[in-house]
């Protein structure tokens, strides 16, 4: 080999390893740069006395004060949506006695995730029995963890499975808005072959993507409609139909 050769490959390799270097940066401070949670719905929780808040980067546990039924949900969050955007949302869940634990994914995707359940469940070990659920990325990760023989069933928020579950027995609401420009309720429909066939499928009028949080807006969605009282309550009614 001449040397210019060896000096074109050697300048070759500087510069591949270089854009490498510069595409995992940018990705790493684009995966950071997350949607943090709304003061008003969050200072509602902190404020309930029927709920204990517990906080960590990773995780946010709500607990029941009292009442406790001994059940609880594993819920991962959205693509780069800071956990606690999700805590007003759930929290009609943690008041009728359901523990919620409320998951950042690895680098703030689902998808990346590689943590076992039990390092979600092993934070309430009072709880008995556990369902999984997530909001959009999260939701499809929630899908690979509803393989687990201990899982009771899963919880979807404007998401559908990217594995095949459609012969699991495990109870599964997915819950959509009829305003989501995201999920749409069409790629919902096209994707209801993953998921069991007695799945029950729960269209909130007037909800958008991120009606499922307290985040603020997301670009590409749709305009929602829907009060964050009322999509609290009507998540609550479905998961409580489906699963309690």
């Amino acid at each position: 080999m001449t040397p210019r050769r060896r000096s074109i490959l050697r300048t070759t390799a500087v510069a591949v390893v270089a854009a490498l270097i510069l595409g995992a940066s940018s990705f790493l401070v684009y995966a950071n740069v997350t949607s943090s949670a709304e003061r008003t719905p969050l200072a509602e929780v902190a404020a309930d006395p029927a709920i204990h808040i517990d906080y960590s980067r990773d995780t946010v546990v709500l607990t029941p004060t009292a009442d406790d039924n001994g059940e609880g949900l594993v819920f991962i969050a959205g693509a780069k949506i800071e956990p606690v955007a999700y805590a007003y949302k759930l929290s009609g869940l943690v008041d009728d006695g359901y523990t919620v634990v409320i998951v950042r994914p690895f680098l703030n995707f689902g998808l990346f995730e590689t943590r076992p359940l039990s390092a979600f469940t092993s934070l309430a070990p009072d709880v008995t029995g556990w369902f999984v659920g997530g909001h959009s990325l999260g939701g499809v990760k929630a899908c690979m963890y509803a393989d687990s023989p201990d899982v009771r069933g899963l919880v979807l928020f404007g998401s559908y499975c990217a594995n095949d579950l459609s012969d699991s027995d495990i109870p599964v609401v997915s819950i959509s808005g009829s305003d989501d420009g995201l999920s749409t309720p069409a790629a919902i429909q096209a994707n209801k072959k993953t998921v069991p066939a007695d799945t029950t499928f729960v269209e909130v009028q007037g909800a958008n993507h991120a009606s499922f949080g307290d985040y603020g807006v997301q670009a590409g969605d749709g305009t929602a409609t829907i009060s964050s009282l009322d999509m609290r309550d009507a998540i609550t009614e479905a998961i409580e139909g489906t699963l309690g």
